[in-house]
This record gives structure tokens, sequence and C-alpha cells, in this order.
């Protein structure tokens, strides 16, 4: 009898999720404010090529630059559409926290202190990276351990102060910190020789040695990392639907690379493709748009922006750009890399 009786029952309630699933989703507060504003908000660094630097005109590039165009592309129709608020390494979670921004797309490491005690939400990473160290070469350091009781120059308000205090105490090294809380007057000491060496994320040191270097080739960046730092964009708590576009966009951007939609393909892919999970992400068959609050041209409107993922990597950062940096890490997971999207669907 009661097994009778709970036949009804389930039948109503899969009639309810399947009448909740066909509603458009509303797209949230900060959203809103965005359409209302006619820009999107967008926190960056102060100038680090390959993830944000602006030229003497004022345009900005770079992977995090990047993000925040399609962002735009996605909310506004309209790439152009960022009000970039550059942010030293200080200013930038603060600047989440009081609203000054909608999105932090800002080379900044995943943490549980930020995820769960600042207000705010880490969304999914653009960038896996680590810390490493850079040295003038003529210094004949091959090896981090060589660097015992040295000096290095480290950036205050960063994870990677705690990381090399973390890195210098486990193994007895007695490293002297040198810290400066203004990037410039960072690399202004590091090139005038006042530290042995200079320690940040990976790619960042990459971006400084090629920038500010009189030579790149005169300095080296030793193959230790001392660290996991996964680097993505971070949005407040209190807006779910938010969190859930900017999310849902880094895993759409992946998963175009993954089924091989370009910037050059995606109007003859959108047209044409059979394959189900290509039409999904593309909005040709199911409109994963209205899940989100968004059009069922969303990703479209994405990829025509900055390309795929691969597309953004290889033009910012990858080996043919002035950075050069490997794939690696940041390789697609079927590729040997860590690179793995959720699926849109």
């Amino acid at each position: 009898m009661t097994h009778i009786a709970l036949k009804p029952l389930l039948a109503i309630a899969a009639a309810v999720t399947l009448s909740a699933a066909a509603l458009p989703a509303y797209a949230g507060k900060t959203v809103d404010t965005i359409k209302a504003r006619g820009q999107l908000s967008c926190g960056v660094n102060t100038g680090l090529a390959g993830f944000s630097q602006a030229d003497t005109a004022g345009n900005w590039s770079g992977l995090d630059a990047d993000f925040c165009k399609v962002l735009a592309a996605v909310i506004l129709n309209d790439a152009s559409k960022v009000k970039w608020v550059p942010l030293n390494s200080q200013q930038r979670l603060p600047a989440l926290q009081s609203g000054e921004i909608d999105v932090l797309s800002r080379n900044t490491t995943f943490t549980l202190t930020r995820d769960a005690s600042l207000g705010l939400h880490i969304t999914a990473p653009l960038y896996y990276d680590g810390q490493g160290f850079m040295v003038p070469a003529k210094s004949g350091i091959k090896d981090v351990r060589q660097l015992k009781g040295q000096t290095i120059c480290v950036l205050s308000g960063s994870t990677t102060e705690k990381n090399l205090a973390d890195f210098s105490r486990a193994n007895n090294l007695g490293f002297r910190p040198v810290v400066f809380e203004s990037l410039d007057a960072l690399i202004g000491a590091y090139f005038g020789g006042r530290c042995v060496g200079y320690t940040t994320d990976a790619s960042g040191l990459a971006s400084v040695r090629n920038k500010e270097a009189k030579n790149p080739k005169d300095h080296v960046i030793l193959p230790t990392l001392i660290s996991k730092e996964p680097l993505g964009p971070m949005v407040r708590r209190g807006d779910d639907e938010w969190f859930a576009i900017v999310k849902w966009v880094i895993y759409g951007l992946l998963e175009a690379e993954e089924y091989g939609i370009t910037r050059a393909n995606v109007d003859s892919m959108k047209a044409t493709s059979q394959d189900p999970a290509v039409q999904r992400i593309l909005g040709s068959t199911e409109d994963t748009g209205k899940l989100l609050g968004l059009d069922r041209d969303w990703m479209v409107r994405a990829i025509k922006t900055s390309g795929n993922y691969g597309e953004m990597f290889e033009r910012n950062l990858g080996p043919k750009s002035a950075i050069g940096l490997p794939r690696g890490l940041n390789n697609q997971w079927n590729q040997g890399g860590l690179m793995y999207a959720d699926p849109i669907r």
C-alpha cells in the first residue's frame, strides 16, 4: 500500500522538477547593477604582462583582462564595456568586499581563508601556478637551497610572503626577506642588486623578466616551486547567480577548447556541428543560457570575444608570446594537465 501511494507523489515531484527546470533563471542583483551602470567593474593587476596590463593608449590585454572582456560580452553584449580598476595586492580584496568592483580577475590565489572568512567566493582556476625564485645568472645559483641566508625580495600582503617564511623555516634556510608594498619598488630593488633573489608566482617572474630586465637572459628562474597557486577570479558572497555565471563562463571556455570550438569557427560549428555537446555549448539545440539568466548565445559571444581557453593562453602566455611559458599544468585534463571543466549540460 505504501509503495502504491508513493507513485503519485513521485510523479508530482518529477513534474514540479521538470517545470522548474524549464523556467528561466534570474541572473542576480550584481548583473542588474552591471546592466544599470552599463559597465562591468573589473579589478585587475596594476601591470603584469600576460595577465593584465594596459598599453599607452589604455588598452588592456592579458589572460585576466581577456576574461573581463568575455564577461562584459556575455552580460552586456559588448566586450568594450569594462571599467578597469587597477589594484595592488593590498587593495584587491577590500575593493571586492566593499563593492567597488563586481569581479576580481587579478592573478589571485585561491585559499581556504580567502574563500571561507572574507565574505568572498572563489570561482574556478584560470591558471595553475606555483611560487618560484629568480636570481641573476651571474650568481651561479642553480638551486633554491643555495639561497640559504640570502636576501629575498618579496611583496607584502600576498600569500607569497607567508610561503617564503614557511619554506625557509621548514628547511632551515634562514632567508632574509626584504618586503615591499609596491611592485615597482620591489622590481627596482631586485634589478638594482639589493636582493640576491626575487620570489613570486613563476608566471609573474617570467612576466617581470621579459618586461623589466635589460637582457632577460641575465636572469634565471630556478626550477623549484615551493607552493600550489591556483589563480582565478573571485566574487562577493551573497549573489549565487553571479557566482554561477562567472564560474560557468570559465568552464565554457575550457569546454570550447576541448571540443575544438574557436573564435574562427564558432559560427560554422553552431550552424553545422552534429555533436550534441557542441550543440549544447553553442545553444543550437538546448538553451543553457536561461538556466543562468542569460540568453542562448552567451557562449557564442564569449568565444567570439577572446577565443577558447587555449587561444587565450597561447596569445597571452604561451611559447610564441612575449612571456613564452609552456602550457604545463594548464593543459586540458586529457592532455596531461589540470584543466577539467564541469560539463555544460
